[in-house]
């Protein structure tokens, strides 16, 4: 691990431990490893973890452990922390996804743009594996990356306002869909009939860090039989 780790001040009960100053997909093994050694030295002190491209956020239970307690010890996890060995065995998750102009507006234009086929740039997106390297921005929102490097596109100029449920994205060198109706700025290629996050399962994200997952092309017919939402995005 290249640089020296930062553990900054993060509120009543909360650590950020700054591993990474720049986001790279071998940053990954680093954070899991250490995330799994705080659930172990924090035991039932620990409320919850929430990794990112280049931090680990520990909160724990002020009750259970004072603030330079649970400092000195990230400290002693951080001296001996070796990555974790990312099986490339385990399991892939499966997202299934229309690609069509009508859901995924941008899908013509990114092709044009890279000059290659709309055929091209699905299978591009469909090839990779991809690891799922944050939650965020909403519940249920996983950052996963890295795209082949000529499908890498900048954010839209200017946000849609409403982005509907299940739709496909790239943004730079990572993927994504947006679990629910949301604003956004990514280019949208397509959409999953995938329920992202759902407040009454368990686990409510379907994704979860870590995971390894591939995008499966399938058609509008198929997409609706599982559930799909066929309605064109709205310009906004």
């Amino acid at each position: 691990m290249n640089g020296c780790p930062r553990i900054e001040n993060a509120g009543v009960g909360a650590w950020l431990v700054r591993l990474f100053d720049a986001i790279e997909d071998r940053n990954l093994p680093w954070i899991m490893a250490l995330s799994r050694r705080c659930e172990s030295a924090f035991g039932a002190a620990l409320v919850d973890l929430v990794p990112s491209y280049t931090t680990l956020l520990v909160q724990y239970d002020p009750v259970c452990m004072q603030p330079e307690q649970a400092r000195e010890r990230l400290i002693a996890l951080l001296a001996d922390l070796e990555p974790e060995d990312m099986d490339t065995n385990e399991p892939v998750k499966e997202l299934p996804v229309w690609y069509d102009p009508s859901v995924g507006p941008e899908l013509p234009s990114v092709a044009s743009d890279k000059h290659m086929t709309v055929a091209e740039l699905i299978d591009r997106h469909t090839a990779p594996v991809y690891r799922v390297f944050a939650l965020g921005f909403a519940p249920g929102f996983g950052f996963m990356g890295s795209v082949d490097p000529k499908l890498e596109t900048a954010r839209l100029a200017s946000p849609r306002k409403r982005v509907c449920p299940g739709s496909v994205a790239i943004a730079g060198t990572q993927t994504s869909a947006y679990p629910t109706m949301s604003p956004g700025g990514w280019n949208l290629i397509g959409r999953t009939p995938t329920v992202l996050f759902d407040r009454n399962r368990e686990p409510m994200s379907f994704l979860q860090v870590g995971d390894r997952v591939r995008m499966m092309p399938v058609s509008r017919e198929e997409f609706i039989r599982l559930g799909g939402d066929p309605s064109p995005q709205e310009e906004s």
